[in-house]
């Protein structure tokens, strides 16, 4: 996957921290699912779509839902109209999300390579850079994060002991594909809240 950013530059961890180098690429990106959202920070749409994101990015990879992070990494790819403007956007994200840096033409290369046509649009990738998805947004919106686990299988990762940390009841629709055994964690109050207003919030989306 890191092949997809040979010779390019991405912004890290919020603090805009440079990954340029093979080595870091490869760190950031290697044997993972990828996904590339390209947003508005503008956007009405967008506004929305970021917080169920968000939400989904975190209940994956975030030490409070799961023990182990899943094998997933997220570019942003933004159609913000200042560097201030993509800022201040990737600071109420997660730390862990990278994105093209501001300015960079880099931005309509991806664009026009996966025919983004409008905003919100999520690109799923292999680690070999062959698409899942052209556009997840839908998939996410009615499956939350067990969506994942089909794109897992998609991208024949070569950890196969993925766990979801997550209660199968929270998710009123399943993939048949969804391992027959799965850990259950009972969720304290403040995680079944956090979950009702992740579900309500994605109802209201259009």
């Amino acid at each position: 996957m890191a092949s997809l950013f040979t010779g390019k530059v991405l912004m890290a961890n919020r603090e805009e921290d440079e990954v340029e180098t093979e080595r870091e690429l490869t760190r950031a990106l290697e044997n993972k699912v990828l996904l590339l959202y390209f947003a508005s920070a503008r956007c009405p749409r967008c506004q929305k779509f970021s917080r169920l994101l968000k939400e989904f990015f975190l209940r994956l990879t975030d030490e409070f839902y799961v023990e182990r992070a899943s094998q997933l990494a997220l570019v942003y790819v933004s159609r913000d109209e200042s560097e201030e403007e993509q800022r201040d956007f990737l600071r109420s994200m997660p730390k862990r999300w990278l994105a093209v840096p501001f300015g960079d033409d880099f931005k309509r290369e991806l664009e026009l390579r996966f025919a983004v046509a409008e905003v919100p649009a999520v690109v799923v990738l292999k680690p070999s850079g062959d698409v899942i998805a052209g556009n997840a947004v839908e998939e996410i919106r009615r499956l939350g994060p067990t969506c994942f686990q089909n794109w897992r299988e998609a991208a024949e990762l070569v950890d196969r002991n993925f766990l979801l940390a997550e209660d199968p009841e929270d998710w009123s629709r399943r993939s048949i594909t969804d391992p027959l055994r799965r850990l259950k964690y009972k969720l304290d109050k403040k995680k079944e809240a956090k979950s009702k207003e992740w579900e309500e919030e994605g109802e209201e989306l259009p």
